[in-house]
Order: structure tokens, then sequence, then C-alpha cells
């Protein structure tokens, strides 16, 4: 799996989460997705991902999105 995968994976779980947590336990957890979401939004911008460099530094493949 590259990077570019994994990071929207990963993504795409938490915002899952968060929402049904937010729904079933407190709205506070709904913090966390619009958290997400803001980081993937400068991420599209600036083109810096801090989980890429994470998983870039642990020797992860890199894709085409995040090099």
């Amino acid at each position: 799996m590259s990077i570019d995968r994994f990071v929207l994976a990963f993504a795409g779980t938490v915002v899952v989460l968060s929402v049904i947590l937010g729904v079933w336990h407190s709205t506070n957890w709904l913090w966390l997705t619009a958290f997400v979401g803001a980081n993937l939004l400068q991420a599209s911008f600036t083109g810096f991902c801090p989980m890429a460099a994470i998983l870039k530094r642990l020797g992860v493949k890199p894709g085409s999105a995040f090099s």
C-alpha cells in the first residue's frame, strides 16, 4: 500500500468513527472530524501532510501525491 492510499484510508476511517461516536456518544467527537477535514484541506494546498511524512520515514513506498 502506498502512502497516498494509507493516508486516505486512515483519514476516512477516522472521519467515519468520529461521526459514529458523535451520534452515539457525544457531539464533541465531531471536532475530530473537523480537524481531519482541515488537515486534508491544508494538505491539498501545501502538499504537506504530517502522516505522510511519518510514513515516509518508516519506509512506506511513496505514491504520487505525497512525494
